[in-house]
């Protein structure tokens, strides 16, 4: 009885998380589809291209959006057939998409500001009317509170895909801010400053699309948990009564879930029927303390010291 409310308690948390990466996407497509129709009014009447560039960044982000909708939608599948260790990987997929996605997008930012400064685009240094710097501004705030929101929810369901939308977030409030020191420079007289932050913001964007991959990458090649998860876990263990040592832990990523396997020392004087019960304390206050353990394997082996 105990298992079965187990399954149906673990079936209706990845629901839940579920509800809550579909909640965000929905309303970061609104806030973009919104953001992009006014950047690009604000762009054309005050004749601000660096506006409508960032018009057309905010609009890319909603198809970033409907790649997390997607990737979170698929690794939520129950396992089947073809599939029985569960689909949690196509979220890393889709975190990969996103963080070239990202990429891209800090590429031709930077390629922008280089043709700028190097003189192959002088089509920027015009003198934007004031609206371009109040669109600038709102979507400074808009996207970094869009990025603070996304990131608490990616945080709270364990969602790579949903971080690295968080993160696109925040290079379209990076440049945003690029625009506006752009615009602001070029009314007080120094248009060179907006491809300047262009480069450094590409820098910035760059570094965050290469976390994103590399976090992706190491989910699907079974890396092991960080130290700190595995030390913890061996403290878990060694705190069930009954439990004499641990001969071996093993641990993999496996999407946003995790892997466990262990070997345990039992006195070898032990029945069968304790060294059952042992294992399953073992194997319940693993998954107790680690919510994201999909699965435990426990082996025990006799102490014959």
């Amino acid at each position: 009885m105990n298992k079965q409310n187990e399954t149906i308690k673990k079936t209706e948390i990845t629901t839940s998380d579920k509800a809550t990466a579909m909640k965000v996407s929905v309303v970061s497509i609104v806030v973009n589809i919104f953001l992009s129709v006014f950047k690009l009014i604000a762009g054309v009447i005050a004749g601000s291209g660096a506006m409508i560039s960032d018009a057309v960044h905010s609009a890319s982000d909603v198809f970033s959006t409907f790649v997390v909708m997607i990737g979170v939608s698929l690794s939520s599948k129950q396992s089947d057939k073809d599939h029985p260790y569960g689909h949690e990987r196509m979220e890393c997929v889709a975190s990969i998409l996103l963080s070239v996605v990202l990429a891209i997008t800090g590429l031709g930012i930077g390629m922008t500001g280089i043709n700028k400064i190097t003189g192959r685009d002088d089509s920027e240094l015009i003198i934007p009317g004031i609206l371009a710097l109040v669109a600038a501004v709102v979507s400074i705030v808009v996207k970094e509170g869009m990025y603070w929101y996304t990131r608490a929810a990616a945080k709270k369901i364990n969602s790579g895909a949903l971080m690295a939308d968080a993160w696109h977030h925040r290079s379209d409030a990076l440049s945003s801010i690029g625009s506006f020191i752009g615009i602001f420079g070029a009314r007080l007289g120094f248009p060179i400053l907006d491809p300047i932050a262009s480069v450094v913001i590409c820098i910035f964007i760059e570094k965050a699309s290469i976390d994103i991959f590399r976090d992706a990458v190491d989910k699907m090649v079974d890396k092991s948990c960080p130290d700190e998860t595995i030390d913890e876990m061996k403290n878990v263990i060694s705190s069930v009564e009954g439990v004499k040592g641990i001969d071996e832990l093993k641990t993999r990523l496996f999407g946003s879930k995790i892997y466990v396997e262990v070997e345990i020392l039992m006195n070898a004087s032990c029945t069968l029927v304790e060294s059952h019960d042992t294992a399953e304390e073992v194997h319940d206050a693993i998954e107790k303390h680690f919510p994201e353990v999909k699965h435990c394997t426990v082996h025990v082996n006799p102490d014959m010291r």
